[in-house]
């Protein structure tokens, strides 16, 4: 089936409304938060369509699939974002190819991509990854260790530490879905206080999106909300 034009310019426009409205209710301004619109599992012809209506960055989890993507919207200006979690076999690949990566959470994987980022290439934006909720099953390194493994990543010259990021356990209250983003927020501040100068929060999805931004994102990740469900 292909992409229907019209449903994700109108999707677009109410994802950036939501937004907007979010940042406004909490004395925020709309352009404080960018929209990262979630394109795996998608084809290339979503995205254009996407691009053609003004989105610039775009967020892949699996890097085969991203990178065929990227050759075949060559040419486009789409800043990529690799979202998904990091095996050690794709990190050349992924420092290559990539502008953001938002699931950084071992020494190990940092220091790969440091190494394999190609010369010439500005550094590579990065984000740690908290696993706030304590979920055995997520990604990302606790709380309690962010510290340590952040002062690391900042040493790495090839690498830009630019904030955190976190998938929180799902929840329908609103007022809890505040709870691990608020977290987030203070993890950042302290590690700021602690000499580190971080600017990125990248929390919050489709439906969570007014919590994030009541707590401060500075990136949300939307797909099912643009592109429908996968």
């Amino acid at each position: 089936m292909n992409p229907d034009d019209d449903h994700i310019a109108s999707a677009l426009d109410a994802v950036r409304e939501q937004i907007a409205t979010a940042a406004r209710r909490c004395g925020r301004q709309a352009g404080d938060v960018s929209l990262l619109a979630v394109s795996k599992t998608k084809p290339a012809a979503a995205i254009r369509i996407a691009h053609r209506h003004g989105q610039r960055c775009f967020g892949e989890s699996y890097v085969q699939e991203a990178l065929a993507k990227q050759q075949e919207l060559a040419g486009l200006d789409i800043e990529w974002h690799f979202i998904g979690p990091i095996q050690s076999n794709k990190t050349r690949d992924i420092a290559a190819h990539f502008d953001w990566v938002h699931s950084v959470e071992r020494g190990k994987i940092a220091t790969r991509l440091n190494a394999q980022r190609p010369v010439g290439m500005p550094p590579l934006n990065v984000l740690l990854q908290i696993n706030v909720s304590g979920e055995s099953t997520k990604s990302g390194v606790a709380p309690a260790d962010a510290r340590a493994l952040a002062h690391e990543i900042a040493l790495l010259p090839s690498l830009r530490l630019r904030g955190l990021m976190t998938v929180p356990a799902p929840c329908d209250d609103p007022v809890a879905q505040r709870e691990p983003f608020r977290q987030l927020r203070e993890l950042m501040a302290d590690l700021n206080a602690d000499g580190l100068v971080l600017d990125t929060l990248s929390m919050g999805m489709t439906h969570d999106l007014d919590a994030a931004v009541a707590e401060g994102a500075t990136i949300v990740r939307v797909g099912t909300a643009i592109f429908g469900v996968r």
